[in-house]
């Protein structure tokens, strides 16, 4: 069974830091180019970072660059998101997807993926 999991979700401080995980069961994560979406209530789910499955230039939407990181532990077949700055627009479901074809084209779209995590919730308040 492919599945996709989220952890590391939680709450922080303005300006403070969390880190993501995005891990597979059923599948190897390495041969997936895996984007982030966040999604807030009231509001469409937004595609704001990916990794392609080769090395090569990851991806950030303008909302969260300088702030976030993606990266990839290929050993724990893991992807990682590593938020730092944190705002309290950044408070949403936070959800990894895979692309099989393993590039990050079409990136920001949710149809551009094939399989998703159940998400994690990021709330960042004071």
């Amino acid at each position: 069974q492919v599945q996709l999991v989220e952890s590391g979700g939680g709450l922080v401080q303005p300006g403070g830091s969390l880190r993501l995980s995005c891990a597979a069961s059923g599948f190897t994560l390495n041969d997936y180019a895996i984007g982030w979406f966040r999604q807030a209530p009231g509001k469409e789910r937004e595609g704001f970072s990916c990794i392609p499955s080769s090395d090569g230039d990851t991806y950030y939407a303008d909302s969260v660059k300088g702030r976030f990181t993606i990266s990839r532990d290929k050993a724990k077949n893991t992807v990682y998101l590593q938020m730092s700055s944190l705002k309290p627009e950044d408070t949403a479901a936070y959800y990894c997807a895979a692309a099989l074809r393993g590039y990050c084209s079409g990136w920001g779209s949710p149809g551009s993926f094939d399989y998703w995590g159940q998400g994690t919730q990021v709330t960042v308040s004071s």
